[in-house]
Order: C-alpha cells, then sequence, then structure tokens
C-alpha cells in the first residue's frame, strides 16, 4: 500500500480544485439530465459551460499555480 504525500498542496490550490471540480461535473451531469428530459438546448449550453469553466480552470493553474 503506498501512501500519497499532499502536503506540499497550499489551501489555496486545494480549495480552487474543488469548486472547479464540482462545477464542471456539476454542469456535465446537469447537461446529460437536460438531454434525457429532451430540453437539448439548455443541455448544450451547460456542455458549453463545462467547457468553458474547464478553460478558465486551465488557464487559472497555468498563471498562478506554475509548478
Amino acid at each position: 500500500m503506498s501512501l500519497v504525500d499532499v502536503s506540499d498542496v497550499s489551501a489555496s490550490l486545494f480549495i480552487l480544485g474543488i469548486v472547479f471540480l464540482l462545477l464542471i461535473f456539476g454542469l456535465l451531469s446537469f447537461g446529460i439530465l437536460r438531454m434525457f428530459q429532451q430540453k437539448f438546448r439548455t443541455g448544450w449550453f451547460c456542455f458549453g459551460g463545462a467547457v468553458v469553466s474547464f478553460g478558465v480552470f486551465m488557464y487559472i493553474l497555468n498563471e498562478w499555480f506554475v509548478l
């Protein structure tokens, strides 16, 4: 069994990751739900929002949390 050392992860990076994961996967699941409800336009907007949120997340990681 191996353990992962997360002591080098800052609190701000952890919180940012959690917030964006909840946002991205929440939008994806809401988009899938809307597609099953035959509300395709809202579903595609949710998918687009998830893609935009992922892009913003990657931009923030590259700008402020350079490794």
